[in-house]
């Protein structure tokens, strides 16, 4: 029971999260309770009607426009520290009152949410904003080696927006085309946020909702949902002690996790 009322608990904060996430997230915080095996605890989630239905799939749209569209620069790039390429995206999110779009920065490396912005429109301003939350947040030296990529949209090839890029020396890379692959990472992040919580709950009532559960819900992704591309750890722990060392933070973390559970 005392499974299951932790499982509730952070199901409140992330009414998509995985199975095995869940696994993890209690190997860390049930201090002084042992917990089953992984197969056990999967029948205890069964039992209680807690595993997750299939995934929906949602798609989003691009725009065509006058600027100048840049040239994938990220192909084959191995990544070795955060903060050296940030993927941004824009996906859509219904309330009763309306559609509002979220813009996001992401930090590819540690999959952080680096920079978002709620808003009522597509205006290159509000992906203007959520850039401006990312660089703020980042050591100005940090950014000298940075490569920004996103899709082809107007809001990132707009002046305004190619303008800020290069003041800071961040170098531009965009996608060749209008495959969804061509900018994984982001479109992974707008994924979790629709499947985990947006579709998992009744539909916002108005923007002023949804900017106050989704502020909630990246808090929560970022310093506490395990993550699989990143060896199950949190955004924030890869990227504040992961720096070149990713796959050895990934071993210190299985070590570490499964001798809690004496596994």
């Amino acid at each position: 029971m005392e499974i299951v009322k932790n499982v509730k608990h952070l199901r409140e904060e992330d009414p998509g999260i995985g199975a095995y996430k869940l696994f993890l997230i209690l190997s860390l915080i049930m201090v002084g309770i042992k917990l089953p095996g992984r197969d056990k605890f999967y029948n205890i989630m069964r039992r209680n009607r807690l595993m997750l239905p299939p995934e929906r799939t949602r798609h989003t749209t691009k725009s065509n426009h006058r600027y100048h569209k840049y040239k994938n620069l990220i192909k084959g790039m191995e990544l070795i520290s955060p903060n050296s390429l940030w993927v941004s995206d824009i996906t859509y999110i219904e309330t009763n009152e309306g559609v509002c779009y979220l813009h996001l920065v992401t930090d590819a490396y540690s999959h952080k949410i680096v920079g978002w912005c709620l808003s009522n429109s597509l205006k290159a301003i509000h992906s203007i904003e959520a850039l401006q939350m990312a660089i703020e947040q980042c050591p100005k030296a940090s950014l000298s080696n940075l490569i920004h990529h996103s899709d082809r949209g107007v809001q990132y090839c707009c002046d305004a927006y190619v303008n800020i890029l290069n003041e800071h020396g961040i170098k531009i890379s965009m996608c060749e085309d209008y495959k969804p692959t061509d900018n994984a990472i982001a479109e992974r992040i707008n994924g979790i946020i629709k499947e985990e919580k947006v579709y998992r709950i009744p539909r916002f009532e108005n923007q002023e909702e949804a900017d106050a559960v989704l502020s909630r819900f990246i808090e929560f992704y970022n310093a506490r949902r395990p993550h699989s591309s990143i060896g199950f750890q949190t955004p924030n722990y890869v990227h504040e002690n992961c720096a070149g060392e990713l796959k050895r933070c990934w071993k210190n973390y299985y070590k570490n996790s499964y001798t809690r559970q004496g596994l």
